[in-house]
């Protein structure tokens, strides 16, 4: 979000971008349910003052993102009380050109560690065995998306 001279908000368009202040729209293909065409997707913040991008698997609860990620690199500690960044996109699934269309979509807002209920821990379905060459072992994130960004390339 971007602000006017006087400190206001002001909503910022980008030509190929939708972006939308609240996830409760109307609309053709709502981002929550692009993100439920995809099991995982990225999630963005900083660890020590520096970016890091992590791959998380995901499902939409409650109008909330919950994630499972590896709890061996420390990174769902870091993004515990702080505004992340987590997309998703189906760039693998359609090659250009062939009369498929593209999407991301990217969701902004606070994450807290979470421990899911057994019903979301099914929604989850199987987890990896190993994560370079360490045994899996999970935790869960839920995103609360403030700011949610969409993007296509149609063809």
């Amino acid at each position: 979000m971007s602000f006017d001279s006087h400190g206001s908000p002001r909503e910022r368009r980008a030509v190929g971008t939708r972006a939308v202040g609240t996830i409760e729209r109307t609309g053709p293909a709502e981002p929550l349910d692009l993100l439920g065409r995809v099991p995982y997707g990225r999630l963005a913040t900083s660890m020590r003052a520096l970016p890091f991008l992590a791959v998380a698997r995901h499902i939409v609860s409650d109008g909330h993102i919950l994630l499972r990620m590896h709890r061996g690199f420390g990174h769902h500690e870091a993004c515990d009380g702080s505004v992340v960044a987590y997309g998703a996109d189906n760039y693998n699934d359609a090659a250009s050109g062939d009369g498929g269309n593209l999407w991301s979509v990217q969701f902004t807002g606070p994450a807290e560690i979470v421990h899911p209920c057994r019903e979301q821990e099914e929604l989850f379905g199987a987890a990896p065995v190993s994560v370079n060459g360490e045994p899996y072992a999970p935790a869960y994130l839920r995103v609360d998306p403030h700011f949610v960004t969409e993007h296509r390339l149609d063809f």
